[in-house]
C-alpha cells in the first residue's frame, strides 16, 4: 500500500486540515494499492499563495541556475525510473515493458530536451529602438490527466520552470502516485520553497479553485472536452492566459499507393497503444473502397497479436484499461457500433476469457463504419479501431476531417508529394507521414475542440513566457 498522508507546499510536506482521500485501484487486479489526501479549496488557495510568494524571486534566476535545478531533477528520474515504471504500471495498466519507454523514458527525455534547450533560447531581442524581452508569466497552474501521469505533468512543469514560473500541480486523482515520486525528487534537488507544489483533489473542487484564482496567471490543462470546456469558463473570469490539450478521433489516411501491411500494422499500433487510453490515437482507418477486403484481412491479423495479459508479464501488449468506469464505457461504444450496423470484425464486449478481475476489454476491431456511427466521431478512449472507406482523395481528406476534433492523423502512401499534400490538408495539430516517428521537440497540440496551445520544444517554453517591450530613447 502506497498511502501519501501530505500534500507537498512552500518546500515541505503539510498535513492536510480534513480527512477525505482518494483511492487508487490496480486496474490489474481490482485490488486497492494506494491511497492520497483529498484537498480542499481552501488548501487550494494555501498551495496558490505559497506559489505566488515565490514567483517573484524565482523569475529573476539566470538561466544556468534554472538549468542547474533541472538537471538534479533529471538525475533523480533516471535513478527512480524503474520505481516510476512499475508504479505507472501498478495505477495505469499499461505493460511494464512499454512503461519503462514511455511513462518512465519518455519524461526524464523530455526534461533533458529543456536542459539542452534553456541555454540557447534568445529570451531578449533588439528590434529598433525596441528591447523585446520574453518574461515567466507567473504562477503555472497544471492540471494533468491518468492516462500517461508523469509524462503529462513533465510536458507541463519542466517548460514552466524552465522560463522562470512556479508551479502548482494537480494531477489526477485516478493515477497520482507518480507525482509524489517526483515531489520526493524536486525536494532532494533543493529547489526553493514555493517553486513546485503539489496538491491532490477532485477537479470539481481544486482545479475549479485553480481555474478561476485571481493569482494564477496560466493555466496548462489536459483532459477531456468537458472538463476543458468548464477550465476556460472558469479562467476567463480573470482573463489569465489557458493552454487546453482535449481530446481526439484520430484519422489515418491510407491512399492507393500506400504499403498496405505497414499501414494496417503501424495504425493499430498506433490505436491500441496504452489500450487505446491516448487522446492521439489513431482510432479511424481510413482506406480505398476496393482495398477495403485486403485491409481487413491484414488488420484482424494484426489486431490477433493484442492479447489481454497482465501488464507485469514482460511479453504483454495489451493491459488493462485504467477503471470499472472506463470498461463500462468501452463496452457501452462497442454495443453502439454493433446497433448502428458496423460489422464486428473481432473482439466485443464480452470480458476476455481469463481474466475475472480486471477491467480488460477485448481488442476490437469495426468494419463497414459509416460517418454516422458514434463510433466514427465520438472519442471512445479504448482499443477499438473503425475501417471506414472512401472513393477519392477529396473524399478521404472530409471524412478524416469530418469530426469535432483535430489533435492528430496520419497519411500512408509510396509518393512522398502526395503524401504531403494530404498531409497539408487535414485539420490536425500532429501528422504522422508513414509511421514517422514522435519528435520530443516539435510542437504537440490541437484544433478545433481537441484545444488550443502547444507543448514541448520551444514551443511549449513560449506557453510560459509573457512578452514585454521596452522602448529605448536614441
Amino acid at each position: 500500500m502506497d498511502e501519501r498522508k501530505k500534500f507537498y507546499i512552500d518546500g515541505q510536506w503539510m498535513t492536510p486540515a480534513g480527512s477525505r482521500f482518494f483511492e487508487v485501484v490496480n486496474p490489474a487486479t481490482e485490488e486497492i494499492i494506494g491511497r492520497v489526501p483529498a484537498a480542499s479549496a481552501e488548501e487550494a488557495d494555501l498551495v496558490v499563495a505559497a506559489a505566488h510568494s515565490a514567483a517573484g524571486s524565482w523569475k529573476t534566476t539566470s538561466v544556468a541556475e534554472r538549468v542547474a535545478y533541472l538537471t538534479k531533477i533529471h538525475s533523480g528520474l533516471m535513478s527512480r525510473a524503474e520505481e516510476i515504471a512499475r508504479t505507472i504500471t501498478s495505477e495505469v495498466g499499461m505493460p511494464i515493458k512499454l512503461s519503462r519507454r514511455i511513462q518512465a523514458g519518455l519524461p526524464a527525455a523530455v526534461l533533458e530536451s529543456y536542459i539542452k534547450l534553456l541555454p540557447g533560447y534568445n529570451f531578449e531581442e533588439r528590434i529598433g529602438n525596441s528591447l523585446v524581452v520574453s518574461e515567466p508569466i507567473g504562477v503555472a497552474a497544471c492540471i494533468t490527466p491518468w492516462n500517461y501521469p508523469l509524462h503529462q505533468v513533465i510536458a507541463k512543469v519542466a517548460p514552466a520552470l524552465a522560463a522562470g514560473c512556479t508551479v502548482v500541480l494537480k494531477p489526477s486523482e485516478v493515477a497520482p502516485l507518480s507525482t509524489f515520486i517526483l515531489a520526493e525528487i524536486i525536494h532532494g534537488a533543493g529547489l526553493p520553497a514555493g517553486v513546485f507544489n503539489l496538491v491532490t483533489g477532485s477537479g470539481e473542487e481544486v482545479g475549479e479553485c485553480l481555474a478561476r484564482h485571481p493569482d494564477v496567471d496560466v493555466i496548462s490543462f489536459t483532459g477531456s472536452l468537458r472538463a476543458g470546456k468548464r477550465v476556460a469558463e472558469l479562467a476567463a473570469g480573470t482573463v489569465k492566459r489557458t493552454t487546453l490539450e482535449l481530446g481526439g478521433k484520430s484519422a489515418a489516411v491510407v491512399l492507393d499507393d500506400a504499403d498496405l501491411a505497414a499501414a494496417v500494422k503501424g495504425t493499430v499500433a498506433a490505436c491500441y497503444i496504452n489500450s487505446g487510453q491516448t487522446c492521439s490515437a489513431h482510432t479511424r482507418l481510413l482506406v480505398p473502397e476496393e482495398q477495403y477486403d485486403a485491409v481487413v484481412a491484414l488488420a484482424v491479423s494484426a489486431v490477433s497479436a493484442y492479447v489481454p495479459g497482465d501488464p507485469f508479464d514482460e511479453k504483454t501488449r495489451l493491459g488493462p484499461l485504467v477503471s470499472a468506469v472506463q470498461r463500462q464505457r468501452v463496452r457501452e461504444y462497442i454495443r453502439q457500433g454493433v446497433s448502428e450496423g458496423a460489422e464486428l470484425l473481432t473482439g466485443g464486449d464480452e470480458p476476455p476469457a481469463g481474466f475475472p478481475k480486471g477491467f480488460y476489454v477485448m481488442p476490437t476491431l469495426f468494419g463497414k463504419v459509416t460517418t454516422d456511427m458514434a463510433i466514427a466521431h465520438e472519442e471512445i478512449f479504448g482499443p477499438v479501431l473503425s475501417i471506414m472507406t472512401y472513393r477519392d482523395e477529396d473524399e478521404a481528406v472530409t471524412i478524416a476531417n469530418g469530426t469535432p476534433y483535430g489533435l492528430a492523423a496520419a497519411v500512408w502512401s509510396g509518393d512522398r508529394e502526395r503524401a504531403d499534400r494530404v498531409a497539408r490538408r487535414l485539420r490536425a495539430g500532429q501528422v504522422d507521414m508513414n509511421g514517422a516517428a514522435f519528435n520530443m521537440l516539435a510542437p504537440f497540440g490541437g484544433c478545433k475542440q481537441s484545444g488550443y496551445g502547444r507543448e514541448l520544444g520551444r514551443y511549449g517554453l513560449e506557453e510560459f513566457l509573457t512578452t514585454k517591450s521596452i522602448q529605448l530613447k536614441e
